[in-house]
């Protein structure tokens, strides 16, 4: 794996463990963004903040990137409902404008992307690295 490949990986992992560590220091703000139809809004903020934690953690050991990787993406895909949210209820979330809401949603895209290319093996890496 290379320097770069490294660094990203661990600026991707850091990335998911402060915004884990968030959960807890902005709970309400989280609690907000929850959709109406879950149940336990309180609770979920807990385990999703535990689980952003908890993957950026992984990611940041080699052993463990795939594993992280995949459930960083599965993570991103869970939250994203709370994101649709904000952007159909801008009103209580007056600190960002409603277009900036709304073009956030497909930036989600991003850390999905990122997080894929941890999900292959260093062997793979190793294989493009050498055909290009």
């Amino acid at each position: 794996m290379s320097k770069s490949q490294t660094i990203g990986r661990c600026l991707l992992g850091a990335l998911f463990m402060g915004a884990g560590a968030n959960h807890f220091w902005s709970a309400s703000f989280y609690v907000a963004m929850m959709p109406p139809y879950l149940p336990w809004h309180p609770e979920l903020v807990f385990l999703s903040g535990l689980a952003e934690f908890g993957l950026g953690a992984l990611l940041l050991f080699k052993r463990w990137q795939a594993a992280a990787g995949w459930g960083i993406i599965a993570l991103s895909l869970a939250v994203f409902p709370a994101n649709v949210q904000m952007a159909l209820h801008p009103e209580l979330f007056q600190q960002f404008t409603p277009t900036g809401l709304w073009l956030r949603l497909p930036l989600q895209i991003v850390p999905i992307f990122w997080a894929y290319w941890y999900t292959r093996s260093g062997r793979s890496f190793q294989r493009q690295r050498d055909a290009a």
